[in-house]
């Protein structure tokens, strides 16, 4: 499936054909040598088809970029720190819990979650609520297909996701900034968008684990918090869940967390993003909104008051 779309990339955004290219070719070889069971290839990614309304539109950011700043508050609230802090979790093996309004409950390996859904590549701009953003080209598999093998009741309006809890490791939840564990969630109807992918990956190799190894939620039109990382716990809700960040600040971080220019958060705008990587000297980028997915998913919201309902 190749999801296409408008967008308004300048010129000076767009990766070289030829860079593009033999970029993609050592991510193959990277993949095959390095990823084995756990990063199982589809054919979209081993063709070299791309998945998503940009593909090689987008200029993807520099790898040490991406894995050397990151926002993991369960190891620190420094982006730099957390990125060393987090060699620490040992992610193999791992499991997620289903539970909830779902017909399939029960504890699964991940093993048996990957052999079920074979990974794609889905290069997506992915926008910080704290006004930087980014391009990654993840390796994962699309959420809804994932949920509707677990067979969620008429009942389940909600998809809640939780964090490891794992306080003498991850020595962030050791502190009270927010309520552990890490708790995120979305609509059904936002969980089954083709565009929503749980992560495995990102650069043709596994997901490092700063970056929310071994699994992560990717929701590319909302702010990166909703990203949730390292899950081990997915449960089917009638009612919306409470999240973490809304719980500690609902003036501040809403819980659809659409990536809208219109709407400022409390502290700054929103209108304009730093794009990782690029020097001082480089203007801010215009924020688009929905992130420039809105051909995709604006009807989702189609009855609702976007600046309410942040």
């Amino acid at each position: 499936m190749l999801i296409k779309t408008k967008s308004n990339i300048l010129n000076s955004e767009v990766t070289d054909r030829a860079v593009f290219e033999s970029r993609r070719e050592f991510i193959k070889a990277a993949t095959i040598l390095s990823a084995g069971v756990m990063l199982p290839i589809s054919g979209h990614a081993e063709t070299g088809k791309n998945i998503g309304p940009y593909s090689a539109k987008l200029h993807v950011t520099d790898r040490e970029d991406v894995t050397s700043y990151t926002n993991y508050y369960e190891f620190s609230s420094n982006k730099k720190d957390s990125t060393i802090l987090a060699r620490a979790l040992k992610t193999k093996p791992w499991s997620v819990e289903v539970a909830g309004e779902v017909e399939k409950s029960g504890v699964y390996n991940l093993e048996d979650i990957l052999k079920d859904n074979p990974v794609q590549e889905r290069i997506y701009r992915f926008r910080c609520v704290e006004a930087w953003s980014m391009v990654v080209p993840w390796l994962g598999f699309p959420l809804g297909e994932m949920l509707q093998r677990f067979k969620p009741t008429s009942k389940a309006k909600f998809v809640e996701f939780t964090t490891l809890y794992n306080p003498e490791i991850m020595i962030g939840q050791r502190s009270n900034g927010l309520d552990w564990p890490y708790v995120e969630g979305l609509r059904m109807d936002e969980a089954m968008h083709p565009l929503t992918i749980m992560a495995t990956g990102m650069y043709g190799d596994e997901l490092p684990n700063q970056n929310g190894a071994p699994l992560r939620l990717i929701v590319p039109w909302k702010y990166g918090f909703k990203s949730i990382k390292a899950i081990v716990k997915i449960r089917f809700m009638e009612n919306m869940p409470g999240t973490a960040w809304h719980k500690s600040a609902p003036d501040e971080y809403g819980f659809y967390a659409n990536v809208n220019p219109e709407v400022a958060h409390p502290r700054w705008s929103q209108s304009h993003e730093r794009v990782l990587g690029s020097s001082i000297f480089t203007p801010k980028r215009n924020t688009e909104k929905f992130n420039g997915y809105g051909e995709e998913v604006a009807a989702l919201y189609s009855d609702m008051d976007l600046k309410k309902y942040f």
